[in-house]
């Protein structure tokens, strides 16, 4: 991390639904002598003026001119920061420049990534850069991937106490979920389905759940692509819309910090739809919506929930990690807002308050935030953010 800067964070893409939702959330909780001092950035100066009154900000918060199509700017924006906090995706479209700039000046870096092709070029491009400079390089700080990287850790956590060691199958299931479909996700996933039809070697990335693991192959996994029967559960499940980059994060996590989970570690996730002939036709309807959201029908950037919506949203994730003789133990994530937006904007802006503030001394790199900060992030997101990390029997 930077020694000094003129800033500890600088909120990019502030103008963008999820940035103000980051902007308000540092204005209301971080205040006073011992606040981080943060900036807003965007294209626009006038737009950034209207969105720091809009939230409450105070009126002499910083406010910083940069364009994604503009390196110029972005250089400008990063020299004078130690952090810079990035909800402006598609990532591959508009996030290859900043990280770069990032990784070559020391300067720490966190998104909302759910990008694996675009974050693999950018581990291979960029992490010996990050090392060399000492930037922290920290994707997928929201909703995909944190709560599943971390509730896994949970369960594992759990099974060394129970069984005396890690187990080598972790199964999550999504048990309820009430929240709006993030319109980056969606935007995200139609530019990476674009870029592979544009370019078919793409298609094995996307397809390979180690291909954030460079040098390492683990064993064969889940296809997670059709309704099933989980028989440990008793119940039908479908797939899961954002498993596709959640496993992947869980992977890295799992190389990131040496194999606690074991190499020949196996792990899926889908979405529980009950039982019997109502539980399978649930799952079929999943498995409908999922292919809706995902097209061209689905929300677009910049488009978000109501208010009342987002602190009506909840989820309830359920993660069981089974021994040999398919004993379980059972760890529980639980948030108190919709995932895409309010409980992501917490997220995010936990995350980097925790890699400024709790883990200063984490060496420079490509990480997940699990990896780089472990119990340290899961305690702020229980004290801040609205999270429960728990066990059920």
């Amino acid at each position: 991390m930077k020694p000094s800067s003129k800033f500890d964070i600088v909120v990019y893409g502030a103008t963008g639904f999820t940035g103000q939702l980051v902007a308000e959330y540092l204005a209301a909780h971080y205040t006073g002598a011992d606040a981080p001092k943060w900036a807003m950035a965007g294209r626009s100066l006038d737009k950034l003026a209207s969105v720091r009154d809009a939230i409450g900000a105070p009126a002499d918060t910083p406010l910083i001119v940069a364009d994604a199509d503009d390196p110029t700017s972005l250089k400008a924006m990063v020299d004078r920061t130690k952090q810079v906090l990035t909800t402006v995706g598609p990532y591959q479209l508009y996030g290859s420049e900043l990280l770069a700039a990032c990784a070559a000046t020391g300067t720490d870096y966190l998104d909302l990534c759910g990008e694996p092709v675009w974050m693999r070029q950018m581990i291979d491009a960029h992490e010996t850069a990050a090392k060399s400079s000492g930037a922290r390089i920290v994707f997928s700080c929201g909703f995909d991937s944190l709560p599943f990287e971390l509730g896994v850790f949970c369960a594992q956590e759990e099974a060394k106490k129970v069984f005396g060691a890690a187990t080598s199958r972790v199964k999550t299931r999504v048990r309820d979920m009430r929240g709006t479909f993030s319109g980056g996700t969606a935007a995200s996933a139609r530019a990476t389905f674009a870029a592979a039809a544009k370019d078919l070697s793409l298609v094995a990335m996307l397809k390979n759940p180690f291909v954030l693991t460079p040098g390492f192959e683990g064993p064969k996994q889940p296809l997670g692509n059709r309704p099933v029967i989980d028989d440990d559960l008793d119940c039908w499940t479908a797939p899961f819309v954002m498993a596709t980059i959640n496993t992947r994060n869980v992977h890295r996590s799992n190389f990131l910090m040496g194999f606690p989970y074991g190499k020949d570690f196996v792990y899926d996730e889908m979405v529980m739809t009950g039982k019997g002939e109502q539980g399978e036709a649930n799952a079929k309807r999943v498995m409908a919506v999922n292919a809706e959201k995902a097209g061209p029908g689905g929300p677009k950037p910049g488009e978000g929930p109501s208010k009342e919506e987002r602190e009506n949203g909840r989820y309830d994730l359920l993660f069981v990690a089974l021994a040999p003789d398919r004993r379980q133990v059972r760890a529980v994530v639980r948030g108190d807002r919709d995932p895409g937006y309010g409980s992501t904007s917490k997220m995010i802006s936990e995350c980097a308050i925790c890699l400024l503030r709790d883990t200063p001394d984490v060496p420079g790199g490509i990480w997940t935030p699990g990896a780089a900060m472990g119990h340290c992030l899961i305690k702020r997101l229980v004290d801040h953010a609205g999270l429960t990390f728990g066990v059920e029997s």
